[in-house]
C-alpha cells in the first residue's frame, strides 16, 4: 500500500480525520492508517485539535491527548522515519459521532488559519532552529496531564500546539511565535488557582 500523502492544510487534515471515523468507534489507530506513519505533524495535530473541541470534557482525555502529543514531539526530535505508539494509546477510542461533531465544531477556525498562513518568520520553521518549535510541543504535552483539573488550560494548551504544528506544516514560524506566548497562558492561571 503506498504511503499516505500529508495533509498540506488544516482543512484537509479535518477531511482525514472525518474519513477516519466511519465505524462505531474512532481511535488512533484508525487515524494513523488514515494519515499514515510518516505524517508526524497532522497526528500531533489530532489530539491537539481535539483538545480544543468539546471532546476535551470527556474525563482523561486531555492527559491521553498530552501524552500522544509528548510521545510524537519525542520522535520528531529524534528524527525517526516513522512513527511509533505504544498499544495502550492505540487501543484508546471515541464514539465517531463525537469525532463528526468535534471535526464541524473545527471547519471554521480551520479555515480561518489555512487563509492567513504563508511563509513568514521560518527560521523557527526550518532546521537547525525548528527543535525549538518541536520542543515547545513536547513541553506542552508533558502539561496536559496536570493540568486537567484546572478547566480550560489543557485546551489553551492544545491551542499552542496546533498553531506550532500548523507553523511547521506551513513553513510559518508567525504561527510558532504566537504559540509560544500561548503556552505562557497555563503558569499564570495556575499561579492564580492555586493562590486563591
Amino acid at each position: 500500500m503506498p504511503e499516505a500523502q500529508m495533509p498540506a492544510t488544516v482543512q484537509e487534515l479535518l477531511d482525514r480525520l472525518s474519513d477516519a471515523a466511519d465505524g462505531e468507534r474512532t481511535g488512533m489507530k484508525d487515524i494513523l492508517r488514515t494519515l499514515g506513519p510518516a505524517s508526524f505533524l497532522p497526528v500531533m495535530m489530532v489530539p491537539a485539535l481535539a483538545v480544543l473541541s468539546p471532546l476535551s470534557g470527556i474525563p482523561g482525555f486531555s492527559s491521553v491527548c498530552g501524552l500522544s502529543i509528548a510521545l510524537i514531539a519525542v520522535q520528531m526530535l529524534l528524527h525517526r522515519d516513522h512513527l511509533w505508539l505504544p498499544d495502550w494509546m492505540l487501543r484508546q477510542t471515541v464514539p465517531s459521532g463525537r469525532v463528526t461533531s468535534a471535526v464541524d465544531w473545527l471547519r471554521r477556525p480551520a479555515r480561518w488559519l489555512d487563509k492567513i498562513s504563508r511563509e513568514r518568520l521560518t527560521f523557527l520553521v526550518k532546521r537547525p532552529l525548528s527543535w525549538i518549535t518541536q520542543a515547545a510541543c513536547l513541553l506542552c504535552g508533558l502539561a496536559m496531564p496536570f493540568l486537567e483539573l484546572i478547566p480550560f488550560t489543557s485546551s489553551i494548551l492544545g491551542g499552542a500546539v496546533t498553531l506550532m504544528g500548523l507553523s511547521l506544516l506551513a513553513r510559518d514560524g508567525l504561527f510558532a511565535f504566537v504559540g509560544f506566548f500561548i503556552m505562557a497562558i497555563p503558569p499564570f492561571a495556575v499561579f492564580w488557582f492555586v493562590g486563591s
